[in-house]
């Protein structure tokens, strides 16, 4: 059923509440998408920046319609950007990974948690956010560096005798990026927990199953759909993380968030940073068009059921 139909079919009432949201989708992500899509299709003109333009008009005429297409072949053609689009999936990969196995654990320990607990615990989870984002990324570097905190602790005791390399470094990439996404596994696998019904995990232990063999066979498929938004929520920003790349990361760590600066602001290219950014979006698209389509059919199975 396409957005049309289901418009017709609501009432006035309920389609204006439909049609805010949309709008909203329209005025800040369609038309800066459109905007950004035509300024990676121009040349770089050094003495007009930060780009050419397309359409040339002459008496009110359309003239011409000029798409540079320079931008994306250099962006196909060389290695360093195909290397830095793996590299930040890679980092993503394993930050939503890392962030799985330690937020389920996590997210079914406050779903079983007395109710009393349950919302101390979920504001412990979502506490961070309360403080800026980038405050808590500086205090992860002066615990992490080698006049830090952590190393400091660890030389008084006698532990170590010279500080351990802590930053700059794939550790502590990793331990800030999964520090940062870690909350938004947490609830999407909390919301899905919760809701499961406790008489399943009795069923099973009344026939004989053990409970590593019950978590396999019900807990874990009934928190599919958790794991899958929750997997979305950490994959998608972390491909175009920039701060915690720049500030704890190493010097060797490539990152689109990083090429996506240097274009705009040291090289004042904007075409060429605009097809970077289009690129890592179409990239970032595709999942998600499959798990609309996953969602849709699944839905679409339990309606016909």
């Amino acid at each position: 059923m396409n957005l049309a139909r289901l418009m017709r079919r609501l009432k006035p009432g309920k389609g204006a509440v439909i049609a805010v949201p949309f709008f909203w989708l329209l005025l800040f992500f369609l038309v800066p998408f459109f905007i950004v899509l035509k300024i990676s299709f121009a040349e770089q003109d050094l003495a007009i920046p930060p780009f050419t333009s397309l359409l040339q008009v002459e008496d009110g005429v359309l003239q011409s319609l000029t798409l540079y297409f320079g931008n994306f072949h250099f962006i196909f053609t060389d290695g360093l950007y195909a290397a830095t689009y793996l590299s930040s999936l890679k980092v993503a990969f394993f930050t939503t990974v890392m962030c799985l196995l330690l937020g389920y654990p996590i997210a079914y320990a406050i779903a079983r948690a007395d109710p009393a607990r349950r919302n101390v615990l979920l504001m412990l989870v979502m506490l961070p956010f309360w403080t800026s984002f980038l405050l808590r990324v500086y205090a992860w570097m002066g615990l992490l560096n080698e006049t830090g905190l952590i190393n400091n602790f660890l030389l008084s005791i006698g532990l170590i005798s010279e500080p351990l390399h802590l930053f700059h470094n794939d550790f502590s990439l990793y331990l800030v990026m999964v520090y940062a996404y870690l909350p938004f596994m947490i609830l999407p696998l909390f919301s899905h927990l919760v809701k499961m019904d406790m008489r399943l995990l009795e069923a099973a232990a009344d026939l004989g199953a053990g409970p590593i063999k019950a978590f396999l066979t019900i807990t874990l498929p009934l928190s599919k759909n958790g794991i899958i938004a929750g997997s979305m929520m950490v994959f998608i920003p972390a491909v175009g993380e920039f701060v915690i790349p720049e500030l704890v990361g190493g010097t060797d760590t490539l990152m689109i968030g990083k090429v996506l600066w240097n274009e705009f602001f040291d090289n004042n290219n904007w075409p060429m940073a605009s097809a970077v950014a289009i690129i890592m979006v179409l990239m970032l698209i595709v999942p998600i068009a499959l798990l609309h389509r996953y969602e849709t059919r699944e839905l679409e199975g339990k309606g016909n059921a």
